[in-house]
């Protein structure tokens, strides 16, 4: 019991010191989130976020995993069959990123369609596209994957499907940032 009363007198006295690597981790994990959602403001995206993405299926293995972070590049530059995008479907809240499988350009009107396929998919992404739609055209388009860093957005995959997790970190760094001293 004497251990637990020290324990306890050392938390009141403010003796008590969490770990360095403690506070190394809750500060990176933060930073996560604060560095992606800025940056994404700075570049005046339409949506937090869209400068990186996280994969959150395993739709697009081997090549990229579920956790790996993406990259993205915001550019109205034609897309070409074989780019990985980052692309909205009417009626879907998460935007899927996904392989150009076909590009078609409709002479008349100038209009480009695009066929998208998950690499670990057999079939295309029409049944993933709304109701009636066969092809994505340009503005179903948020950017192109330009690179990964893997495993890195487990951090953010984690923090998202669990809000509590989320809460918990940034309140742990906010208490050992009040309870710390200069």
């Amino acid at each position: 019991m004497g251990w637990i009363r020290n324990t306890v007198d050392s938390v009141k006295s403010r003796r008590f010191r969490p770990l360095p690597q403690l506070v190394n981790l809750v500060s990176f994990l933060s930073s996560v989130i604060i560095l992606s959602e800025g940056l994404a403001c700075l570049a005046g995206a339409d949506s937090p976020g869209s400068l990186l993405g996280v994969a959150i299926s395993e739709s697009m293995e081997p090549g990229i995993k579920r956790g790996d972070l993406m990259f993205l590049n915001i550019s109205r530059d034609p897309i070409h069959a074989g780019e990985i995008i980052l692309f909205n479907v009417d009626g879907l809240d998460v935007p899927i990123s996904h392989r150009v499988i076909t590009v078609h350009g409709h002479r008349n009107t100038g209009k480009v369609y695009i066929l998208t396929r998950g690499d670990s998919n057999h079939l295309d992404d029409r049944i993933l596209y709304a109701r009636g739609q066969r092809w994505l055209l340009r503005h179903h388009v948020i950017a192109r994957v330009v690179g990964l860093l893997p495993y890195v957005g487990w951090i953010k995959l984690i923090l998202t499907e669990n809000p509590i997790i989320k809460y918990i970190v940034l309140g742990t760094l906010a208490l050992l940032i009040a309870t710390s001293k200069n």
